[in-house]
């Protein structure tokens, strides 16, 4: 009788939802293209020609890279397949490194691909792949209209975890060209931790990265490694290897432990990117509140010396003649109402969190990049 009520009173909203359910795929009768080759635009891959793989380091990089941040880097956060095309369906078969194991972060994000209709500055979520988290390859339907149509499509790369083959598949007859261009072939370098890795939205349009580049027509690189971002020397040599940066980000106070680490990281990495890249804009962003610096007021006081040490720094440059330094203040990304509900952990934001980061930096990015400002 026990076993009787405890399988009653068991929910299983698959079955009494139809929403919920998972897409049954089978034999689509569709014609399958690989990204990798033209018309499809990829991005977000620096080193993608060199080794053929999708990954945000290279394969045998020119310096000793931790490795932690080389397993890092097979994750393909920021990484985005831009294309037209007027067939009727659109799907996609894609095979991943692992399997989605994240407590407080949704398989869609760790593992899913999500889809966005429009170009930059008017782009619209349509859907997100819906696949059985327990499997490491996964076939499903990302749009279905009655009629052919002319339409913008960009595919988002998981956040957490490594794809190892993707295919995009359109319907016996259907065209495939090239997206929009890009403003200009420069590119918009976020080197941080986890929180810039996209840690913990929901779906991988949501990362605060993604956001901004449905708003700034130029391609950004996601260098976000959790819980890794530390400031690396060997990982600012590397980043400096990327070619036409419009802009770099340090986005890494998270991760950097005690107040010496920073000391030492900081100028050191802006130092070596200074020597690649004299002039490119570097923006340094302070980290966003925690929900516990209310009740812990060391947490507190180490932000505020944290950033302390960045506004130095940035200054110690400026003195020094570096006019296209800048220091931003991340106290206010989540906002200054209910900051604390914009996070899955106290640390981690969920999408609420990384849209209102987003909106914050929109404009501070496109002045720095010399856009104007949308109304």
């Amino acid at each position: 009788m026990a076993e009787q009520t405890k399988q009653t009173n068991q929910v299983d909203a698959q079955k009494l939802d139809p929403n919920m359910t998972l897409e049954q795929t089978g034999n689509l009768g569709m014609i399958w293209m690989s990204p990798k080759e033209k018309p499809f635009r990829l991005s977000g891959f620096p080193w993608f020609e060199q080794d053929q793989v999708y990954r945000r380091l290279p394969v045998q990089p020119n310096y000793p890279i931790r490795p932690e941040v080389q397993q890092l880097s097979k994750s393909t956060a920021g990484g985005q397949i831009a294309f037209r095309t007027d067939s009727a369906r659109l799907a996609i078969r894609v095979k991943l490194s692992g399997k989605a194991n994240m407590y407080h972060m949704p398989s869609t994000g760790q593992c899913g691909f999500d889809l966005y209709f429009g170009e930059t500055g008017d782009q619209h979520f349509y859907s997100i792949s819906r696949y059985d988290h327990t499997k490491l390859e996964y076939e499903v339907m990302m749009y279905e209209f009655p009629q052919k149509e002319l339409r913008s499509v960009t595919l988002n790369f998981p956040l957490y975890q490594g794809v190892e083959e993707v295919e995009i598949g359109i319907d016996p007859g259907a065209e495939v060209i090239a997206p929009a261009p890009y403003a200009n072939n420069r590119k918009v370098i976020i080197y941080g931790t986890s929180i810039t890795q996209g840690g913990c939205a929901t779906r991988p349009g949501m990362a605060y990265t993604n956001i901004l580049s449905r708003r700034i027509p130029m391609e950004f690189i996601n260098e976000g490694f959790s819980g890794n971002g530390r400031g690396d020397p060997e990982v600012a040599r590397v980043l400096s290897e990327i070619s036409d940066p419009a802009l770099l980000v340090l986005d890494y106070e998270a991760n950097a432990g005690e107040l010496d680490l920073m000391r030492k990281t900081l100028p050191e990495f802006i130092r070596i990117y200074r020597e690649a890249h004299p002039d490119v804009p570097i923006l340094v962003l302070s980290k966003i509140q925690f929900g516990r610096e209310r009740f812990e007021p060391a947490l507190l006081q180490k932000r505020m010396d944290m950033m302390q040490i960045e506004m130095e720094t940035v200054e110690s440059y400026r003195r020094q003649g570096d006019a296209n330094i800048h220091f931003f203040d991340g106290t206010a990304l989540l906002g200054t109402d209910s900051y604390y509900e914009c996070t899955v952990d106290g640390v981690h934001p969920t999408d609420l969190g990384f849209l209102r980061m987003a909106d914050t930096l929109t404009p501070v990015l496109q002045e720095l990049l010399g856009f104007s400002r949308q109304p």
